[in-house]
């Protein structure tokens, strides 16, 4: 069903069972999955790809261009994958030539006012809380749970089933199955409550916990804490990429919390 008060441009693609509420806009160059819905005063603009049964509210903004100034009008594109929730008044920018896309994976939430800038890549399962702010570049891995009003500096790797703390600022990277809280961000332990809730076994916990015990609580150097955990902890897969994400960290990985990086009281 679709609301005569809504504007769709004919070269816009949509699916036969589509629901678009009035006041609408749907650009050219758009894809809209099959059962999903656009709630009113929604603007989904050029290079739009929306996947099935995706539910869209009001006062979203799809796919505008980059708000970096390097942009040149390249035809990039937004990818916004299956049963996954937009909320009130996110922006959600379209890619450059960087990377030609912005993609937020399938059966994600992504809550009122938040930001997801030019380039970002969110894998599934993720959800983000309200009011964040991811800038360009930024990549996180599925089943990611962000707190509110937590801030995502450019370029900022993040693994998957990682915990943001709610009002972070992320400026270093976060590997993979662990906690991020504190100011400044710091490691806070390994998420296991939220690997429990994703099958994960005691077994496979407890061995995450060991390679990151070896990592931030025996006083090594990151270097020398890789060398240990390659050479005398079992091999898993879940060591591999642990491994593989921070020797591949750009920005370096985030510390051990430290009472000597607190801020003064004022």
């Amino acid at each position: 069903m679709i609301n005569p008060l809504t504007y769709i441009h004919p070269n816009a693609k949509l699916a036969e069972n589509v629901k678009i509420d009035p006041f609408t806009v749907i650009h050219e160059d758009v894809e809209i999955g099959e059962g999903t819905w656009i709630g009113s005063n929604v603007t989904i603009m050029e290079g739009t790809r929306i996947g099935k049964n995706c539910l869209i509210f009001p006062g979203a903004v799809i796919a505008a261009i980059p708000q970096d100034l390097k942009y040149s009008g390249e035809k990039t594109i937004v990818e916004i994958g299956d049963n996954t929730t937009i909320r009130e008044c996110v922006t959600i920018n379209k890619g450059t030539n960087d990377r030609g896309k912005t993609r937020v994976g399938n059966n994600c939430l992504i809550m009122a006012y938040s930001h997801v800038a030019h380039d970002c890549i969110i894998g599934d399962y993720c959800i983000i809380s309200n009011s964040c702010q991811l800038a360009g570049h930024v990549v996180i891995g599925d089943h990611v749970r962000f707190g509110g009003v937590s801030a995502v500096h450019q370029f900022v790797h993040i693994g998957r089933h990682v915990f943001i703390g709610g009002g972070s600022l992320v400026r270093k990277d976060v590997p993979p199955f662990i906690k991020a809280v504190k100011d400044p961000l710091s490691y806070g332990g390994v998420n296991s409550v939220g690997l429990k809730r994703s099958g994960f076994s005691v077994e496979r916990i407890n061995h995450i916990l060991d390679i990151y015990r070896t990592l931030y609580n025996k006083g090594l150097n990151t270097g020398k804490a890789l060398e240990f955990i390659e050479e005398d902890l079992p091999a898993s897969d879940e060591k591999d990429e642990i491994l593989t994400f921070i020797r591949d960290s750009g920005r370096g990985i985030i510390k051990r919390f430290s009472k000597n990086d607190q801020d003064d009281d004022i």
